[in-house]
């Protein structure tokens, strides 16, 4: 009778047992769902924050660069320093544009940051472009290297790298044409550091323009962020150079 009774228990302690056991392969299969789940969006938080952080250095630099130019503006006004009439409206425009700069920054997205890269560096030639002609006299063309016409030989038929690599194709003809144009003018005193600065502002471009010819969509942060910070570098430059000659 005893051994009657105890096999009805053990098949019990053997089904109870086995429940635990699937209950507890459960639990550790939805945890690990959960935790395959969490895991991008723990990334994408991740990554988002340390975007925040990247702005917010370049809003206290972009701050610092407004201060500075307050006082250097202020030097130039008093009659104490010197400046050409070009360069103090240019540094006074990039100063403005520097704000905006990092403010279109925050918004920036995998979905529009071509659109917004192509803009502002088309843009930024032209105005480069425009005050090169004022300094220079004229900027004669060059036509892009491997190209026939306007359409660049040889590039990838891929969508983003074929826009990218006609890009970079136009834009590097353009500041050849400029550093050109630039090595041709002979100047000293206030205007030799206006040409300087426009100098800075084609090797500027031109840096994006080699940045952004090894890019790939993936690259989209970097490079908008590469670009801003840059330009932060090349204002704060213009800036220090803004009270360069005594009056």
């Amino acid at each position: 009778m005893y051994s009657k009774t105890l096999l009805p228990i053990a098949a019990l302690a053997v089904t109870a047992v086995s429940a635990a056991c699937s209950r507890q392969a459960n639990d550790r299969g939805e945890t690990s769902a959960r935790t395959e789940t969490a895991q991008p969006a723990d990334r994408a938080a991740e990554q988002q924050r340390h975007r925040q952080d990247e702005i917010a250095r370049l809003d206290s630099r972009v701050a610092d660069i407004d201060r500075k130019y307050s006082e250097k503006a202020a030097k130039v006004q008093s009659g104490r320093r010197t400046a050409t009439t070009g360069l103090q409206q240019e540094v006074k425009e990039d100063v403005t544009n520097l704000k905006q700069a990092v403010q279109n920054l925050r918004t920036t997205t995998p979905e529009n940051w071509w659109d917004r890269q192509e803009q502002t560096m088309k843009r930024t030639t032209d105005d480069i472009d425009a005050d090169v002609r004022r300094l220079a006299g004229k900027v004669e063309p060059i036509r892009p290297q491997g190209t026939s016409g306007t359409t660049a030989e040889g590039v990838s038929t891929a969508p983003f790298e074929s826009r990218r690599d006609r890009l970079v194709a136009e834009l590097r003809a353009r500041a050849d044409a400029m550093d050109h144009a630039l090595d041709n003018v002979k100047t000293k005193g206030a205007r030799k550091t206006e040409v300087s600065d426009t100098k800075a502002r084609v090797k500027k471009l031109r840096d994006d323009v080699d940045r952004l010819a090894s890019a790939s969509a993936d690259d989209w942060w970097d490079v908008s962020k590469d670009r801003v910070t840059e330009y932060v570098d090349r204002v704060q430059a213009s800036v220090d150079r803004l009270d360069d000659n005594k009056s």
